[in-house]
């Protein structure tokens, strides 16, 4: 009997050992409006969670740009740029920075940086 519960309580363990963790993306809206820069203060993201900026199509763009193309409010030539209006974009880990190119509309705060862990 006692080399049962130890073959039970092996596979048991074995079973534990290989449970996976399952972790679902969160996906946040964005309101992708001036002086948007507060966006995120309070929330934690993690790579792999996904962004939808909203806007509508025309009057803003979203730019994904480097550190300094966002202290900068100047994307580099060929920067991704999404103009749906319903922009989806996963977060990788680190700083993920975002901007609107239109004229003046960065300055005037359409842009965010987001830490994802």
């Amino acid at each position: 009997m006692v080399g049962g519960s130890v073959g039970k309580v092996a596979t048991a363990l074995v079973a534990l050992c290989c449970v996976v963790f399952v972790t679902q993306a969160t996906e946040y809206h964005v309101g992708w409006v001036f002086n948007v820069q507060s966006y995120g203060w309070g929330k934690i993201f993690t790579a792999g969670d996904v962004l939808v900026f909203d806007y509508v199509p025309g009057t803003h763009n979203v730019v994904e740009v480097d550190e300094a193309e966002w202290g900068a409010c100047q994307p580099r030539p060929g920067a991704r740029t999404h103009t749906s209006g319903h922009d989806r974009i996963t977060l990788h880990h680190g700083t993920n920075y975002f901007i609107c190119s239109f004229p003046d509309h960065c300055d005037k705060g359409v842009n965010i940086a987001v830490t994802a862990k």
